[in-house]
């Protein structure tokens, strides 16, 4: 009896230590993240709130944020993915890894990396000027579809801003005359000035031009409602089956072992359950749908595919 008791220990033992993460042997002090946009700015900020808690929950080595800006995106891109895959080098992404490649900006797209980490999800709000005649999704698909390519959509071409438009018009069936512009803060006074009539804005940029009526929101990309701004329907419950946002997170370029990929894995995992970083989060309208591994992987498939195909039907791949 004793025996059998000892020995049913040491198996829980033995199996409790198969479930922690072997210690990666990563051969340099620090890690850096590069982050491919310039320091300050939106997406830069929420990585740098996940490298401190990753640092305080005790990655070894430390990770530092690099910010190697231009392009789009894709110098740092660049970089990353010729990096050596030892672990001293991680990569932020998000689905600007996706338009770069379907519209031939870059020859390589998330792929050409080794997924760890979805770690953020920034839900796209659908806004409109405050002078258009339309209050909802359902009436803009009823005005869309009476006025071909007469809505004015605004959107950095080729981008994660440009694609929520492709995606909300290939779901209603219409067509929108679609401007570009360089980033967030333009789209933003070009809607105010009613320069364009629709264009994608987020929570932590539009919340006050939303509560004052200068803008009007007619949609949020989430399952369900948010709670800053509570009158404002989801675009699923408007019977548009859209939920998606800004998707940020982590990779490694290709190569790099199973066994540093998991140590990673175990790192970041730790920074999704911090309730203090899901805080941080939150008040940048921005939540923390953590997807690791294959799942992650998986995540990057589906999305890929799906861009594929309103790339494709709107003449704009050159993959």
């Amino acid at each position: 009896m004793i025996r059998n008791t000892i020995l049913g220990i040491a198996a829980a033992m033995l199996a409790a230590t198969a479930a922690i993460p072997a210690k990666a042997e990563i051969p340099c002090g620090t890690a850096k993240l590069i982050v491919p946009w310039g320091a300050g700015g939106g997406t830069d900020v929420i990585f740098r709130i996940l490298v401190e808690a990753a640092n305080k929950h005790g990655a070894s080595p430390q990770i530092q944020v690099v910010n190697i800006g231009g392009q789009g995106g894709n110098k740092g891109a660049k970089e990353a993915v010729k990096a050596k895959p030892d672990g001293c080098t991680l990569f932020a992404i998000h689905q600007s890894a996706l338009s770069s490649f379907l519209t031939g900006r870059v020859d390589f797209t998330w792929d050409a990396f080794e997924p760890v980490a979805l770690m953020t999800r920034t839900p796209t709000i659908y806004g409109a000027n405050a002078n258009v005649p339309y209050n909802s999704l359902k009436e803009l698909q009823a005005y869309a579809k009476e006025h071909p390519n007469e809505v004015l959509a605004g959107g950095t071409l080729g981008s994660t801003s440009h694609f929520a438009m492709l995606e909300l018009q290939d779901a209603m069936g219409v067509e929108f005359k679609h401007i570009s512009y360089d980033g967030t803060r333009e789209r933003m006074t070009a809607l105010l000035a009613n320069n364009i009539h629709l264009g994608e804005i987020n929570l932590a940029s539009a919340k006050k031009y939303i509560q004052t009526g200068e803008l009007k929101a007619l949609a949020i990309t989430t399952e369900e409602r948010n709670a800053e701004i509570p009158d404002v329907p989801t675009a699923k419950e408007q019977g548009f089956d859209l939920v998606i946002g800004v998707d940020r997170g982590i990779m490694l370029p290709k190569g790099a072992s199973q066994e540093v990929v998991d140590y990673y894995i175990d790192i970041f995992s730790k920074v999704a359950n911090d309730t203090d970083v899901q805080a941080q989060m939150t008040a940048k309208g921005s939540s923390m749908p953590f997807t690791a591994g294959a799942d992650y992987r998986a995540y990057f498939e589906k999305t890929f595919d799906s861009w594929k195909k309103i790339a494709i039907k709107v003449g704009m791949y050159k993959g």
